[in-house]
C-alpha cells in the first residue's frame, strides 16, 4: 500500500511541478507527518525531490529527473510499454512515438512480444471514427446525443454523459449517465447511429470510477445445453472451450450461459446443421419453430 502512494505522489509532484504538504496529505488521506515520512523514503532512493519554505514554497522535483531503476524494475517498465502498444493498436499508431520516447526514458530496447487487434474483420472505418469521436467526448466531457437500437428491436434517441469505453466478451461498449433513463447504461458501439458530440459540457458529479464496474448491469443470461457435430469442432473449441462438459467420437456437448435474447437464436443459427439444442425444454422448442418456419418460407415460395 506504502509502495503504491509513494508511486502516486511522486506522479502527481511530476504533474503539478510544485505541491504543499497539506495538499498530498488531503489528496492521499493521510497526515501531513506520514507525507513527509514518503517523501523522505523517496528521497532515499536516489529521486531528486525537495522541500522550500516561504510562501511560495512546497515540494518539488529537480527539473530534467528521469524514471530509472530506482523506481521501476525492468519487468515493469516492459509491462508498461507492453500496455501501451496495445492502446496504440485503438488508434492508428499514433503512440509510435511516444513508445520510443518512453523507451528512451526507460533506457531500455522495448521487446515488442506481443500484438493486440481489437478490431472485427472486415470492420468499416466509420465504426473507428466512433470509437474515436466518443474517445474525445470523454476526455473532454462532451454530452453526446446518438440513436440507439436495442435488443428488442426498438430504437431511440439517447443524450448521454459518457464516461468510458469498455472492452467485454469481444465487443467494445460504451458506459455512461443517459439523461433520457436517468441512470448509468451500457451502450453497444456497433448499435449507436446519428452519433452526434455536442458543444455542451458536463460539470454533473459523475460515479467514482472505481466503483463503475460494480454497477454495470450483465445481460440477461440463461443456462443452454447443446449438443454439437465434431465437423465443427474448431468453432466450439473457439468458443466454448471451458463449457465442453462430454465429449464423443462424433459429438461435444455443451453447457454455457448465453445472452437471453432474441439474438440468440441468429447465433444459434450460424452453426447450422451441426449443432442441436438440448435444453432448455422452451429454447429447443422455439428453436424448432423457426426453423419450420424458415423451412414454410422456402416451401411457399415459386420462381
Amino acid at each position: 500500500m506504502q509502495t503504491n502512494r509513494l508511486f502516486k505522489i511522486l506522479y502527481y509532484i511530476l504533474n503539478n511541478k510544485k505541491v504543499t504538504a497539506k495538499e498530498l496529505s488531503q489528496k492521499f488521506e493521510v497526515s501531513t507527518r506520514t507525507i513527509y515520512r514518503d517523501i523522505d523514503i523517496i528521497s532515499s532512493l536516489g529521486i531528486p525531490i525537495y522541500a522550500t519554505q516561504g510562501k511560495n514554497g512546497g515540494i518539488s522535483i529537480l527539473d530534467g529527473f528521469s524514471i530509472d531503476n530506482s523506481l521501476l524494475s525492468s519487468e515493469e517498465k516492459e509491462d508498461i510499454l507492453s500496455s501501451l502498444q496495445a492502446i496504440n493498436q485503438l488508434n492508428n499508431k499514433k503512440y509510435d512515438d511516444l513508445i520510443i520516447k518512453l523507451s528512451s526514458i526507460f533506457k531500455t530496447k522495448f521487446n515488442n512480444w506481443i500484438e493486440v487487434d481489437f478490431s472485427y474483420w472486415g470492420q468499416s472505418i466509420s465504426m473507428q471514427h466512433i470509437f474515436d469521436n466518443i474517445k474525445n467526448a470523454i476526455l473532454n466531457r462532451n454530452i453526446i446525443n446518438f440513436t440507439y437500437f436495442n435488443t428488442n428491436g426498438e430504437n431511440t434517441k439517447r443524450i448521454v454523459y459518457p464516461i468510458k469505453l469498455l472492452f467485454k466478451s469481444g465487443n467494445w461498449y460504451l458506459y455512461g449517465f443517459c439523461k433520457i433513463k436517468d441512470d448509468y447504461r451500457l451502450f453497444k458501439l456497433t448499435r449507436i447511429k446519428n452519433l452526434e458530440i455536442t458543444n455542451q459540457i458536463y460539470y454533473e458529479k459523475i460515479q467514482d470510477i472505481h466503483n463503475i464496474d460494480k454497477n454495470i448491469k450483465n445481460e440477461k443470461t440463461i443456462l443452454v445445453k447443446l449438443k454439437f457435430d465434431k465437423k465443427i469442432a474448431f468453432r466450439v473449441y473457439d468458443e466454448f472451450s471451458d463449457c465442453i462438459i462430454k465429449e464423443e467420437r462424433e459429438y461435444l456437448y455443451v453447457s454455457a450461459l448465453l445472452p437471453d435474447y432474441e439474438g440468440l437464436y441468429s447465433y444459434l443459427f450460424s452453426f447450422l446443421e451441426y449443432l442441436e439444442v438440448l435444453e432448455p425444454i422452451h429454447i429447443r422448442e422455439n428453436f424448432l419453430n423457426k426453423l419450420n418456419a424458415i423451412n414454410n418460407n422456402y416451401s411457399n415460395t415459386t420462381y
